[in-house]
């Protein structure tokens, strides 16, 4: 998914989940994003999202660990499970140029 629908999907109640790890996260992210590690990301995002149908936008800082993130948890079943094309870089760069 591009870094401009990113915006429009969290208000429309979608979950930016970031799955770097947390000392990544804690140096800048996504407002209102959840906070999952890649490494322990198949192991806790039953209890932190329950419902299948949510839609995820995984992001790490540019694409690899997002698009791993969100094949693996539609493998587990979550329908709308995308990944954020560019990461945390490619968003901000389109926040940058919205700005101008």
């Amino acid at each position: 998914m591009l870094p401009e629908q990113v915006d429009a999907l969290i208000a429309q109640g979608a979950i930016a989940l970031d799955i770097r790890d947390r000392e990544e996260h804690d140096a800048g992210h996504i407002e209102g994003s959840l906070n999952i590690s890649r490494g322990k990301l198949e192991m806790n995002i039953e209890a932190k999202i329950e419902n299948l149908e949510t839609v995820i936008l995984c992001y790490c800082n540019a694409v690899n660990r997002g698009a791993l993130s969100a094949n693996a948890i539609r493998n587990m079943g979550y329908k709308n499970a995308k990944y954020i094309n560019g990461g945390l870089f490619g968003y901000r760069s389109f926040q940058k140029e919205g700005i101008k």
